[in-house]
């Protein structure tokens, strides 16, 4: 049986993943007695392309799926993408832009059709790549969040939220981007640092007594203020409290009030509120009945509120007028530049504006009423708190007790910060991609909601008696997180009763990332648990964020992103510069992005292949916030799939055609090298095993690398083949029969071990070595995962073991003191307990590299170098030219009085002393010390030899 002499992953990967996806390796048996094991993948978006992050993510998720499998467990991973609602929107307008169209020139159903049809023709992109890197998902129940199946879901969600009042319409504070002219959800808005202004401005007394000072980096917004506050602790304003000022420019007399929301540190602490124009104003001005008055358009123009000479004019056109007019009113006292955050969209780079509008909202505080019926009485919130308790949730129909468990568990103090502190979530979008929101409005303003325009008409006609003249439905679509957060059970078939939902529901493990505790982790937890009495899954493990080499986030204004399947695959250094600086429009920073691609990758990225980029990742899978990805790594693991593919062929040079002893009648013979190695084994399937249950991926990768690159291929492999040698020389068939054993069986055993990191290499190896050590299947990926057998760990083997790699170890030190070449073979002479040197000598003579192994009672008095492990004594035996030795060392010895004598010149050298930077001083120290010592040793030894 022939196995390539090296390993090509490209091939392997290419053959193997089609026919996994063929057989249906990867769909749920639904086995009587198997228990559940259940992955929702955390749906990418449809637009979206395989990043670092997803790759990560995703392979940790399948070393979780493939473990379990192989354990017995009936496994689901299901998986599926994210409509999208912004990003996909944006996409296609930018096509439409292209052709000098835009999407009212199509009308909102042909911009759907349109969308649709993208999703169609590039809305996979992302799923295929997921296959490249080894994904064991079960895609034939691919979903997508506006399927059929999770529309009519969200429908339902929806409706039923209203009808027990947990969802309303109100008109409140929302982040707005008013280029795409929706309200945007806090994780689509980046908080950025920049460098602004801050202007002081005056504030007339409405009795003219005076004048506050306001400070303020939005002059503009002023047009809209209804109130100033300051601290009531300011001994510096407590008399102006209760008084009003008159609003410059608009000519309305304010309030003045007292508030602990001012900082009076910053600017003169005295701030203007805007409620309709600032989060914390908002809030100000509902603790104080202040009225909100917005000034902007929905496209940031200022509206008809403001006075005439402001109205049409942009936000930042607004604010030079406004301070033109201030200025010449004499009412600027001051302006300088300050360092501020900037809300900006993620998606469009626009500063987002806080705007006041009508939305709809779930309410996070209000108890569901006492028909409920699951949770008569409890709001969202408080079943939040209680899925995270020590005591979790009871489900009202089965009685199950169920929790979720953070791992790490530092996590849920950000879980439970964000719930404890929960507002009403904004769910409405002013988009026309995304669930249409099912409620519709007669002619006289009443709102419906219901699952079809049928049963609104039929309300509207009973509420109304009669038929209503005009109907239309809400143009809103909802946020995307409102339908992802239904993932968990919309996907197994909810709201009907499923096989699946009965079956992987709870799921076992959320994989995922920090920075969606709040958007989609909590999300999940309120539907999941509001709706199916159960939670959604037991454990959520945070993964960390992947950065590149020196820690810094991976962006493309950077040029550091890293797309893995270039990391699979290889790419030149030509084509990496120009993805890297693919549709950027600035060529200076294009220049520098190509120049540090350069730089760091002078000879592009050659081709690692899935297995070794997903043992990387799990290499590096602690339990910190971020993990800095190292390509050395991929390298290095390339190398060890490298030597698993070497150490099979070995094994099968050595035991193809041969007795492996299959029939467990023939005698075999074990050596304690044999022993140890099986139960050194044993220990790895402990650890492994310990480690993944624990989500511990670092340390099983640890684990098993240690196993297989020190213990199996460096020490076992070495060690069987001189027992095959001294076996076949002594025609000692049981020798040679459980050596060969061991070889065959413990590397199946490994690679089974191995097949949830690596599946690729471990799939094609399998298939050679599993009928050599007498298994079966088609595939490794539905074998039994190996379970350690402590009791087959042979204590007396491994002590002798040990013993043998320190004295193996010890005379490789010898040979280094010595300065003996590799080629150049010497006697040991070793002093200790005979029956035990004897044993190990054959080993110690092939590992050490040594002419024969000589035992004595004590070893001969001289002057050779010596080491001690334990009881023993060793030394090299070796006949030395004493003449040509002593001229050696002689010149040896010049050679360093010279470099003594050159370090003493300098250092008495006052000015050098004096002039030199300190590390160099230092430095020059170092080297006299080192050559002083060493100048010892030589003397030593020229004296032992008559010198």
């Amino acid at each position: 049986m022939e196995l390539a002499k090296s390993f090509e992953p490209h091939a392997i990967e290419a053959k193997w993943y089609p026919l996994w996806e063929e057989r249906g390796y990867f769909k749920p048996t639904y086995a009587t007695g198997a228990a559940p094991y259940c992955i929702q993948l955390p749906p990418p978006n449809v637009t979206g392309t395989l990043h670092m992050g997803h790759a990560f993510q995703q392979t940790l998720m399948d070393v979780l799926i493939r473990y379990h499998r192989m354990r017995g467990f009936d496994t689901l991973w299901q998986v599926g993408t994210d409509h999208a609602g912004i990003a996909t929107q944006i996409v296609v307008e930018q096509q439409l832009k292209a052709a000098g169209l835009t999407r009212h020139d199509l009308g909102r159903e042909a911009f759907v059709d349109r969308v649709w049809g993208w999703k169609e023709e590039a809305g996979s992109t992302i799923t295929r790549q997921m296959r490249r890197l080894g994904a064991a998902a079960d895609w034939s129940r691919e979903r997508f969040t506006m399927d059929e199946g999770l529309s009519a879901a969200v429908r339902e969600t929806f409706v039923r939220l209203h009808e027990s009042g947990l969802i309303y319409r109100g008109k409140r504070l929302v982040n707005w981007d008013p280029k795409l002219m929706t309200a945007v959800s806090d994780l689509e808005v980046d908080n950025e640092e920049e460098q602004g202004r801050i202007w002081e401005l005056r504030y007339p007394l409405a009795d003219g007594s005076g004048s506050l000072v306001v400070a303020t980096t939005r002059p503009e917004t002023m047009l809209g203020d209804t109130g100033v506050a300051v601290n009531p602790n300011d001994e510096r304003y407590r008399a102006f409290i209760g008084k009003t000022v008159r609003l410059p420019l608009a000519e309305r007399d304010i309030p003045v009030i007292a508030d602990d929301y001012v900082d009076r540190e910053f600017g003169t602490g005295v701030v203007k509120i805007t409620p309709a124009h600032d989060f914390n104003d908002w809030a100000v001005g509902q603790r104080h009945g202040l009225p909100a008055l917005s000034i902007f358009n929905l496209d940031a123009t200022v509206n008809d509120n403001a006075p005439a000479k402001y109205r049409g004019l942009d936000r930042y056109a607004a604010r030079k007028a406004v301070l033109a007019d201030l200025q010449a009113a004499g009412l600027v006292v001051s302006e300088k530049a300050h360092t501020m955050i900037v809300p900006r969209c993620g998606r469009t780079g626009e500063v987002v504006e806080p705007m006041l509008t009508d939305q709809w909202y779930v309410a996070m505080r209000t108890p569901a009423p006492a028909t409920h019926p699951m949770w008569p009485g409890k709001t969202i919130q408080q079943l939040c708190l209680d899925a995270v308790s020590e005591e979790g949730i009871v489900d009202p129909q089965t009685g199950e007790r169920g929790r979720v468990r953070f791992v790490p568990g530092e996590w849920i103090s950000t879980y439970l910060h964000w719930i404890e502190n929960i507002q009403d979530w904004c769910i409405s979008r002013q988009l026309w991609w995304g669930h249409q929101i099912p409620a519709w409005y007669d002619d006289a303003g009443n709102v419906y909601v219901a699952m079809t325009e049928e049963d609104a008409r039929a309300q509207a006609t009973r509420k109304l008696g009669r038929a209503p003249v005009a109907f239309r439905r809400d143009d809103d679509v909802l946020d995307t997180w409102f339908s992802s957060a239904l993932w968990c059970h919309s996907t197994l078939g909810w709201p009907a009763d499923t096989r699946e939902l009965r079956t992987f529901l709870p799921s076992s493990v959320l994989v995922t990332g920090f920075d969606i505790i709040f958007f989609w982790v909590a999300r999940m937890i309120m539907t999941t648990t509001l709706f199916t009495g159960k939670v959604p899954f037991r454990d959520v493990y945070i993964n960390a964020i992947v950065r590149d080499a020196e820690g810094q986030k991976m962006s493309k204004s950077k040029g550091n992103v890293l797309d893995p399947l270039d990391l699979i695959d290889g790419v030149d250094v030509d084509t990496l510069v120009a993805k890297s600086t693919a549709n950027m429009l600035d060529p200076r920073q294009a220049e520098r992005v190509a120049k540090r691609t350069r730089t760091h990758y002078p000879n592009g990225i050659p081709a690692f292949g899935a297995d070794a980029l997903r043992f990387t990742f799990a290499s590096l899978a602690t339990f910190n916030r971020t993990l800095n990805f190292d390509l050395d790594r991929c390298e290095g693991y390339r190398n060890f799939c490298n030597k698993l593919w070497n150490a099979t062929r070995f094994v099968l040079m050595n035991v193809d055609g041969k007795d492996v002893g299959l029939d467990e009648q023939a005698p075999r013979s074990y050596t304690f090298v044999d022993r140890w190695l099986l139960g050194r084994l044993q220990q790895a399937k402990q650890d492994i095993s310990q480690h993944l249950d624990g989500y511990r991926f670092d340390l099983a990768a640890k684990a098993l690398y240690e196993f297989v690159w020190d213990e199996y291929c460096d020490w076992y492999v070495e060690l069987a083949k001189v027992q095959l040698a001294r076996a076949d020389a002594a025609g000692d068939a049981d020798s040679a029969r459980g050596t060969r054993a061991t070889l065959v069986r413990e590397l199946e055993a490994t690679l089974r071990l191995a097949h949830p990191f690596m599946p690729f290499v471990t799939e094609e190896l399998w298939q050679i070595v599993a009928p050599l050590a007498g298994k079966r299947g088609e595939t490794i990926s539905l074998q039994p995962f190996p379970v350690a057998r402590l009791d087959r760990v042979d204590h007396a083997a491994n002590a002798r073991m040990a013993l043998l790699k320190d004295v193996v170890n010890a005379c490789r030190t010898l040979r280094s003191e010595m300065g003996l070449s590799p080629a150049q073979k010497l006697p040991l002479i070793a002093a200790g307990d005979a029956a035990t040197l004897r044993d190990i000598a054959p080993y110690l003579a092939a590992l050490a590299r040594l002419a024969d192994v000589r035992i004595v009672d004590e070893l001969p008095a001289g002057d050779a170098p010596v080491q001690i492990v334990g009881d023993y004594r060793l030394m090299l035996h070796i006949e030395v030219d004493v003449a040509a030795e002593r001229e050696r060392i002689a010149k040896d010895i010049a050679r360093h009085e010279a470099e003594i004598a050159k370090a003493q010149a300098k250092l008495g050298n006052e000015r050098f002393v004096a002039r030199a930077p300190g590390p160099v001083v230092e430095q020059e120290r170092s080297r006299l010390a080192g050559f002083s010592a060493t100048l010892a040793k030589l003397r030593e030894q020229y004296a032992r030899l008559g010198g």
